[in-house]
């Protein structure tokens, strides 16, 4: 089959600038082949000094001593993530469909901020430009698009999402409650420190993640009662959502073999063997 569907051509027939784009496409979405291999863990690596970079910027003694190879280094950095980006819209079926794929806008905000802060550079927005410049640190996300196995997790948080959100309401209203509970309990105490319902929910939720920064404290003997149980909770808590994720990564893990395969038109991963259309964006995969 061609690159996009339809009897294969003759080689002689084909226009060269097609060959060269399945060659590409092959490099930087087919992560099986070796020269695949080769481009994800040199982006992998890229992607971790560039985020090494944008930290160091920040530690005033690096930064006043190293400022201008840092800099240096960000702009090749960014040249180089800014090609990665053009290269990706240029294989793809639909470029504006990957462009606007979650990890289209990574690839975007990777680069971009350094462009903007360019043209922002002589005006008085500084904040903006910081702002602009932390935005680079995104480019950690870009790591989940080639680690192997990246998929599974975020199928299991994906599959797990709608058992997260109700466990996350069940606990948020528990909070509610304790915290009313513990006003009721310390608000009438000489100088508490449960001035409010909303103080005691801060409370509440410290206690049962299991914190407890000490910044408020119960003084009657009820109140550390209260206090005590929404601990022990906490703890029997904390295991819901881990035990949520994991059953559904494992589900994830034992579903039927996926190729690494990509969607020529989104870029999407994770198709099934005998899959004729995109999981994400439905395109035919031929």
């Amino acid at each position: 089959m061609s690159m996009y569907g339809g009897e294969q051509e003759p080689n002689r027939d084909k226009p060269r600038h097609e060959g060269l784009k399945q060659k590409v496409w092959e490099i930087i979405f087919e992560a099986e082949t070796p020269l695949g291999k080769l481009f994800d863990v040199t982006l992998l690596w890229l992607i971790f000094f560039s985020v090494l970079a944008v930290m160091l910027e920040t530690v005033d003694s690096v930064a006043g001593r190293y400022g201008e190879w840092l800099t240096v280094a960000e702009w090749v950095f960014t040249i180089i993530f800014t090609i990665e980006y053009t290269l990706r819209l240029w294989v793809t079926r639909r470029p504006l469909r990957y462009a606007m794929s979650f990890f289209g806008i990574i690839d975007l905000i990777s680069c971009i901020p350094s462009y903007i802060a360019l043209f922002l550079v002589n005006t008085s927005g500084f904040g903006v430009i910081r702002i602009l410049r932390l935005l680079r640190i995104f480019r950690i996300l870009k790591m989940a698009h080639h680690i192997r196995g990246a998929s599974v997790i975020m199928t299991g948080l994906r599959k797990s999402r709608a058992k997260i959100t109700v466990f996350f309401f069940a606990v948020f209203i528990f909070s509610i409650i304790a915290g009313t509970l513990m006003y009721f309990v310390e608000g009438g105490e000489p100088n508490t420190q449960f001035t409010s319902i909303p103080m005691s929910i801060y409370y509440a939720v410290v206690s049962i993640a299991t914190v407890g920064y000490g910044d408020i404290t119960a003084t009657t003997d009820l109140g550390r009662f209260v206090t005590t149980l929404m601990i022990l909770a906490g703890y029997a808590i904390i295991a819901v959502p881990t035990g949520i994720v994991s059953s559904a990564m494992i589900s994830a893990e034992n579903q039927p073999d996926e190729t690494t395969d990509a969607c020529k038109s989104c870029g999407v991963h994770g198709h099934l063997a005998d899959a004729n259309f995109c999981r994400k964006c439905g395109d035919d995969l031929d």
